[in-house]
Parts: structure tokens; C-alpha cells; sequence
């Protein structure tokens, strides 16, 4: 989908002509937020966005595979496959899949990290177990309320933000922010723009905390030494990590 320009303007007759549609969706999308999800029975991260379009999810859950395989867990990605054929569930198996069958993004992650695709996201939990899983990255489904998440990640494109901070169609937005900011663990920008400066995250209602952005530069490899590398026995991730929460 190629994004209208106005999307990135700070006003325009063309979004203020569509705010009655935006004002709908986002009714209807900020009460699908409210929904109770099923309980994967592992740690589930979710890697998302607040917009449509992409903003750099992918190369973010790869580095988090990279993470938590030092961590001695054994992530496996859950995708709606985006763009293919398939409805699943399905593990990708690069040398039989095609991108028209999964999506171009499962297709490549599938080289690095076991995928599966599925439309029902619940019953792509249960081939993700079943295929050994002890902790499922989902890359995107912020806004599915289908799978309970551990944690959410939003990643932001430092140099598009959120356009004109409205929601579709008067903007990029698939849901009113502040919902959305109730239920973000963590802002990630990625590159040094300056669309994504604090200033455009207003927090969002009292009975949610306050998140702020962090900026990120993702690499190749975890920056440690071998001799710090320090493994956790299988399921003491889940106990920390909600620990930590």
C-alpha cells in the first residue's frame, strides 16, 4: 500500500474530510485493545507498530532471536504472513516455500530462526510449542488482542514517526494512541530522525504509565565477551522476566 501524502502533513482538508471514518475505526480498534487474549502457556514478545506500513520490525525480532538464544531459550517466530497465499499454521521451510506462499519477511527470518505462519494466531501458538518453543516472538499483532503478550516492543522509524498522528483513514494510525501507549512496554526508534522525538508521545491516560522512547542501533551481534555469556537453565527466562514486569 502506497501511503497518501497527507498522511505526513500536519493538516490537510483531505484528513480533516475523513476524521468521521478515523473516529469509527479507532472507536473499533481501541475496544478490540480491551479484549482479554488467549494464554500461550510460554512468554510471548510481541514486536509491533502503531501504523500501518512497515517501520523495521523484522531486523528487531531477529536481534531479539540473537538475544534470547544467549539467554539459552529457544525462540520461535509467530507471523501472520503477510502477503502469501497460505493461511497455515505452517513452519516455514525455506526450501519448499516460496514468498507468495508465506510473505517475503517470514521467507528470510526463516533462514535464521524457526517461523510459522498462521492467520489463527492461537493455533500458531500450538505448532510453535510443538516445534519446541520456549518463548514466541510475534512479529507484529500489537493490535490483535488474540495472544496475551508478556511484552510489547513498538518500534518507530526516527524519520517517518507517526505522520500526522490520526487515525486510518485520516492517518496512519491503526488505533487512537493512547490505547495503544497503555499497552507499550517499550518505544524503540530506529535511526537518528528526529520525527520520532519525545515530544510526539504524550502520555497517555492515568491508569497507564508513562513510556518513553529509546533509541536503537541495531548490530550484527550481541556486544558482550564470551566469558560474560551466562546461560539460564530452560523456564527461569518466564520466571524473570515477569519478575521484572
Amino acid at each position: 500500500m502506497r501511503e497518501p501524502g497527507f498522511w505526513h502533513r500536519p493538516s490537510s482538508f483531505v484528513s480533516l474530510l475523513l476524521l468521521p471514518l478515523g473516529a469509527l475505526y479507532g472507536a473499533v480498534a481501541a475496544r478490540r485493545l480491551q479484549r482479554q487474549g488467549f494464554d500461550a502457556g510460554i512468554p510471548v514478545l510481541c514486536v509491533g507498530n502503531y501504523h500501518v506500513g512497515g517501520a523495521g520490525k523484522t531486523p528487531m525480532v531477529l536481534a531479539l532471536t540473537r538475544m534470547l538464544r544467549d539467554l539459552g531459550e529457544t525462540p520461535v517466530v509467530l507471523s501472520r504472513g503477510y502477503g502469501g497465499r497460505l493461511h497455515g499454521p505452517v513452519r516455514v521451510d525455506p526450501d519448499r516455500h516460496a514468498a507468495a506462499d508465506i510473505g517475503d519477511e517470514p521467507l528470510m527470518m526463516a533462514r535464521t530462526v524457526p517461523v510459522v505462519v498462521a492467520r489463527d494466531r492461537i493455533s500458531g501458538v500450538a505448532l510453535a510449542r510443538s516445534q519446541g518453543a520456549s518463548v514466541i516472538l510475534m512479529d507484529d499483532g500489537f493490535q490483535n488482542p488474540a495472544i496475551a503478550k508478556d511484552a510489547s516492543l513498538i518500534v518507530i522509524d526516527g524519520d517517518r514517526g507517526l505522520g500526522n498522528g490520526l487515525v486510518f483513514p485520516a492517518g496512519p494510525l491503526r488505533a487512537p494512541l493512547p490505547p495503544q501507549l497503555a499497552r507499550t512496554d517499550a518505544l524503540i526508534v530506529v535511526g537518528d530522525g528526529a520525527a520520532a522525538a519525545p515530544g510526539p508521545f504524550p502520555s497517555s491516560p492515568a491508569s497507564a504509565r508513562r513510556v518513553s522512547p529509546r533509541r536503537s542501533r541495531l548490530r550484527s551481534r550481541l556486544a558482550h565477551r564470551d566469558g560474560d555469556r551466562r546461560k539460564l537453565a530452560p523456564g527461569q527466562f518466564r520466571s524473570r522476566w515477569r519478575a521484572a514486569s
